[in-house]
């Protein structure tokens, strides 16, 4: 980076009454049992996977480094780099009153939601990664301890005749049998030729088949060797989600995601409520305070929050808490490396109404290769008994994929 954004003046950030720094709150007092550790420095690299992933690193004077990982996008590094100065020198093991320490000092750069809440995401990872190294703990068992030893995956899958019904079908039926995945998603967003105009998110009666056609043969081929949701990426009108969910409704559809755009609360109600298809959507929304209304509103039937973009770890754990006094699943959405894919899975083996967390790089040979050990088998993740997230980061082959210009991290 050729600037440097530590240094970056912000007067919100330099002053406000709700300090939450140790010095100002007087959190002095000496930690016995190895607990007195100090953040001496945070590093971030960027690795070009099938998402620029941007992953995080926090070092201590312990000699213990943590590894965490943000949602990928545009000046987060730059973010997370902003939020060193006000790190420095804290307690890795304070995550609650560190988190709200951000989101108090970057409230004039958005901490409300979008990039500056992911780049705090990033940060409270890597928190937890060292936490758990500190204390010799699982990071679940910070979150209160686990529900499961296995979290189940669900595989995004794609082929390059995306909009063909069959092709769809036989790569469902290729994930199940030979990659033994027992979860699947398609995406239903795709071009049926029928297309006449594509800014006003009208679905015409032949785009509606061609869309049923794709939920019918594949669910039709698998049948109850798999569940399968399908997405539709915030594309469409109420109108036509409404009529879409209503076409697919005699079909074993696990879920329908995102079929409206997500800043419009009362149209995402609307559609959720005409359908007895299973509606999914939380990854555009930000903290609990967002995912919140959606529960509350019963917006959704199953709420899919991105755990390295809504907050990380704890936040996820809140939304969770909240989804389940309304009965509601949690399916992670997930399009991360190893690293946060890890940590969502950390999490969904801590809270009871974990239903599945994605996998979107399937395609990628060398996702796994990220790290030294194994995360994926046989559609489940075993959760690591090793301190913090149970993961080491594999560094040729994070230095082997950066992002042209990046700079690898400095050895712990």
């Amino acid at each position: 980076m050729s600037k440097d954004y530590a240094e970056l003046h912000d007067p919100n950030a330099e002053y406000t009454m709700r300090e939450l720094s140790s010095e100002t709150m007087g959190v002095t007092a000496k930690r016995g049992g190895g607990r007195d550790v100090e953040i001496t420095d945070i590093q971030t690299t960027m690795v070009d996977g099938n998402f620029p992933w941007t992953l995080v690193r926090i070092y201590t004077d312990a000699g213990i480094v943590g590894t965490g990982e943000a949602y990928w996008g545009a000046g987060v590094p730059e973010l997370i780099q902003r939020m060193k100065p006000f790190l420095v020198g804290e307690n890795p093991l304070d995550i609650d009153r560190l988190f709200e320490h951000l989101v108090q000092k970057m409230s004039g750069e958005g901490s409300v939601e979008g990039v500056t809440v992911t780049a705090i995401s990033g940060i409270e990872v890597a928190l937890h990664d060292v936490a758990g190294k500190i204390l010799d703990v699982p990071a679940y068992q910070l979150l209160g301890g686990k529900y499961r030893d296995k979290v189940r995956v669900y595989c995004d899958c794609h082929t390059e005749e995306e909009a063909d019904p069959d092709a769809c079908a036989d790569e469902a039926e290729r994930v199940v049998e030979e990659l033994g995945y027992d979860a699947l998603k398609f995406d239903l967003d795709v071009p049926s030729g029928l297309e006449k105009d594509r800014a006003n998110r009208h679905l015409r009666p032949g785009e509606i088949r061609h869309k049923a056609e794709i939920v019918e043969k594949v669910t039709e081929r698998v049948k109850d060797r798999a569940d399968v949701a399908f997405d539709c990426h915030w594309t469409f009108s109420g109108g036509s989600a409404k009529r879409l969910a209503s076409a697919i409704e005699e079909y074993d559809v696990w879920w329908l995601e995102d079929p409206v755009p997500p800043e419009n609360l009362e149209v995402q109600e609307e559609v959720t409520k005409s359908t007895t298809t299973p509606i999914t959507v939380g990854e555009n929304r930000y903290r609990v305070t967002e995912e919140r209304r959606l529960i509350e509103n019963q917006a959704v039937d199953i709420i899919a929050p991105d755990l390295p973009k809504v907050g990380g770890m704890r936040e996820t754990q809140k939304i969770a808490d909240v989804a389940n006094q309304y009965y509601i699943p949690v399916a992670m959405h997930n399009v991360s490396s190893p690293i946060a894919t890890m940590a969502s899975a950390h999490v969904g083996t801590s809270i009871p109404n974990s239903l599945a967390v994605e996998y979107h790089s399937y395609e990628l040979g060398w996702w796994e290769d990220l790290v030294e050990e194994d995360v994926i088998e046989d559609g489940y993740i075993t959760i690591p008994e090793e301190p913090g997230l149970g993961l080491t980061l594999d560094m040729d082959t994070v230095e082997e994929h950066m992002v042209d210009g990046e700079t690898l991290f400095d050895e712990a």
